[in-house]
């Protein structure tokens, strides 16, 4: 089958800002992805192309993009076998032609590359997470389905909301269930104990990007206290039932060489010693960026004192590139990665990170961004590589909640196994 018709367009995401959106028809299917845009993003990531015209949308319009490289686009793949993934993904890397995909841009080739699964699962008739289970065998991902255990952002901080907190997600993770709906459902209570306790502490329950709450809350401690006293409260079981993950996003805080943390300037070690000391508090399985993206050194440090205790996930570290990871592994740099889409461009490089990491121990995270969309696509590929763990938000904001609602479907749907608590002994 081939490509008959490829349309883009110019949408908005959860933070008001533009993003691209592509259409593609073939025979009598069609269907529709949404690229989401990230916050807090590493430098090595794949760049967005955007309009830089100031007078719409300050700059990050896409009318001009669109304008200027739909019609390459289509040339490129239009002859291409729309079962052929890696070679349509192959087109557009070649199109772009250079090494960080910002010539045609990384947000108008990952429209393109995940459209065409959508399509293409329509006409072998399989849902998307079948067809990506397929796609994923020819990268030597041979994985179970199942579905993934949540990682929920329940308090919000760093670039992801307006208060002083200066890690950026403090996330639960609903582990010791046997099904995902009972996992998703104490996830879901716990965050609407969490914003009781703090309303009846007087703090404000706006909610941040990813749908946390973002109370003026600057101590570390004090955010993690308010998590176990929700849980606590709703009936569960701290480090039992429940399990504590964070995102430090720690280039946000490197400045001149050291970490400012809550009025101190520290040295990698000093940082180190801090999550030494909150591991041993609080039952935290999972840091996500403890340090700098470039802090190669200390990334090596803290994996080998922490890390048979806690995953050392990386995701600005690594930004889901097969080469950034194949340096992680000669440097023993962190055991989990984080991935994302977006951060690379295309779904077969993604895979290609996915597998390099199953082969060497590391497990892997399916993630959102920060400024997401109503697309689905990440749930049914968290299903369908089998990855274990999904980062996709609080349960509030229908941005996030789109991701959770498909995850149920899917679990309804089927028999597939959901690991829980395995998943955070990884």
């Amino acid at each position: 089958m081939k490509i008959d018709e490829l349309k883009f367009y110019e949408v908005i995401d959860s933070r008001g800002n533009p993003t691209i959106a592509c259409k593609i028809f073939s025979g009598k299917f069609s269907s529709i992805s949404m690229v989401p845009s990230g916050a807090s993003t590493g430098s090595k990531e794949a760049q967005e192309i955007r309009d830089n015209d100031k007078k719409r949308f300050l700059g990050k319009g896409l009318k001009e993009v669109i304008k200027k490289t739909e019609h390459q686009i289509f040339g490129a793949i239009c002859q291409k076998n729309l079962l052929d993934q890696k070679e349509i993904d192959n087109s557009l890397i070649e199109l772009d032609g250079s090494k960080n995909k910002s010539n045609i841009g990384a947000n108008m080739i990952l429209a393109v590359s995940m459209a065409v699964s959508k399509v293409a699962s329509q006409s072998e008739n399989m849902e998307l997470y079948q067809y990506l289970h397929q796609i994923a065998k020819q990268f030597e991902i041979d994985s179970d389905y199942s579905l993934p255990l949540p990682m929920m952002n329940i308090l919000n901080g760093g670039a992801h909301a307006n208060n002083p907190l200066e890690f950026q997600e403090f996330m639960i993770q609903p582990a010791g269930f046997e099904d995902f709906d009972e996992s998703l459902r104490s996830g879901i209570e716990i965050f609407h104990n969490l914003k009781n306790e703090l309303q009846d502490n007087n703090f404000s329950t706006s909610v941040g990007d990813e749908g946390g709450f973002a109370p003026e809350i600057s101590d570390t401690k004090k955010a993690l206290d308010f998590i176990c006293s929700a849980v606590e409260k709703s009936g569960y079981k701290m480090g039992d039932e429940i399990f504590i993950a964070m995102d430090c996003a720690a280039s946000e805080i490197f400045i001149d060489g050291k970490y400012s943390f809550e009025g101190n300037n520290l040295d990698t070690l000093g940082l180190i010693q801090i999550y030494e000391e909150l591991i041993k508090s609080y039952p935290i399985k999972s840091i996500e960026d403890p340090l700098d993206e470039n802090d190669w050194d200390g990334w090596k440090d803290i994996t080998k004192q922490i890390g048979d205790k806690v995953s050392i996930v990386g995701d600005d570290l690594f930004v889901t590139n097969k080469k950034v990871l194949e340096k992680g592994i000669k440097n023993v740099s962190a055991n989990s990665i984080l991935i994302k889409v977006n951060q690379i461009g295309t779904i077969s490089e993604t895979l290609e990170t996915i597998s390099l990491a199953n082969k060497n121990n590391i497990s892997t995270v399916i993630s959102h961004r920060s400024g997401e969309t109503e697309d689905t696509f990440i749930s049914d590929f968290a299903v369908g590589i089998g990855a274990g763990q999904i980062k996709t938000g609080a349960p509030s904001r229908s941005d996030r909640t789109a991701k959770y609602n498909r995850l149920l479907m899917i679990n309804s749907d089927n028999n597939f196994s959901f690991e829980g608590t395995n998943e955070i002994k990884k």
